[in-house]
């Protein structure tokens, strides 16, 4: 059955990163996500996971340098040196932490690139990571990012995810699927999810509008929780949300999920 992971780059944040393992644990959650590990050495992160019993189902390829506006720099043709270094890093991690998978963010393409130059590059650059991944027993995950949040970012839809997965043509290969991001750009969550099934690895959720906790905004979870186990998906849950006061005490939304579904660790 699926299980909620607690994103630990987004829920405990008034804490320093490595403590953020304890609440979680406390919290309730057996799994957790993080964007990028890296502020912490591989072996301080296994440790945090050892000792508080938890499972680490995620985290993303180095993707540039976050304070400066990168968001991921597959898709950059000038960089694709650091790109392919960051696979290696990511992949020292991952081995060392246990993660199955791991999430590349295309990001936006430098001014005055080609369209095709871009994806010609992300198209590359997964592929390579692809097949270093896979030599690591490891997948990789693509994930669109809608344009409202953050403008220029290449990969912004689902179809167009699946169009470059086609094209890059490994097997070990999948679309992390943020609803958040689908629900601003895309919408027909339900059907999309459904369609696209067998070519999703990893599914995050927060509400819309605020991007926080699931209950707050306009998507039905319930529903969709539902929906995600009637279509038969098995994979994590990244809870990728801001709470809006606070995590533990937004937390009744997950306490209500797991009574309705039953499963859901």
């Amino acid at each position: 059955m699926p299980r909620f992971a607690a994103n630990l780059s987004m829920l405990f944040t008034e804490v320093p990163f490595l403590e953020r393992f304890d609440r979680a644990a406390r919290a309730g959650f057996q799994s957790v996500e993080v964007q990028f590990p890296y502020e912490a050495t591989a072996a301080a992160v296994r440790d945090r996971l050892v000792a508080n019993r938890l499972t680490m189902v995620l985290h993303n390829l180095p993707a540039g340098d976050w304070s400066k506006g990168d968001r991921g720099i597959a898709c950059n043709p000038q960089r694709v040196d650091e790109f392919r270094a960051g696979v290696a890093k990511g992949i020292e991690y991952a081995t060392t932490l246990r993660v199955p998978q791991l999430n590349c963010l295309a990001g936006i393409p430098p001014a005055g690139t080609d369209d095709a130059l871009a994806r010609k590059t992300l198209v590359e650059n997964l592929r390579f990571a692809a097949k270093e991944l896979k030599a690591a027993g490891l997948k990789l995950l693509v994930e669109p990012i809608n344009n409202f949040d953050v403008p220029g970012f290449w990969l912004n839809n689902t179809p167009k995810a699946i169009s470059v997965l086609d094209e890059v043509g490994a097997d070990n290969a999948y679309v992390q699927y943020d609803i958040y991001h689908a629900q601003r750009y895309e919408g027909e969550l339900a059907a999309t999810l459904q369609k696209y099934l067998p070519r999703i690895g990893h599914v995050q959720i927060a509400d819309n509008p605020g991007r926080n906790e699931p209950g707050t905004g306009e998507i039905n979870y319930p529903f969709l929780f539902a929906h995600l186990r009637k279509i038969g998906y098995t994979g994590a849950i990244g809870c990728e949300y801001k709470p809006a006061q606070g995590t533990e005490a937004g937390l009744g939304w997950l306490e209500q999920a797991r009574r309705q579904l039953g499963g859901y660790a």
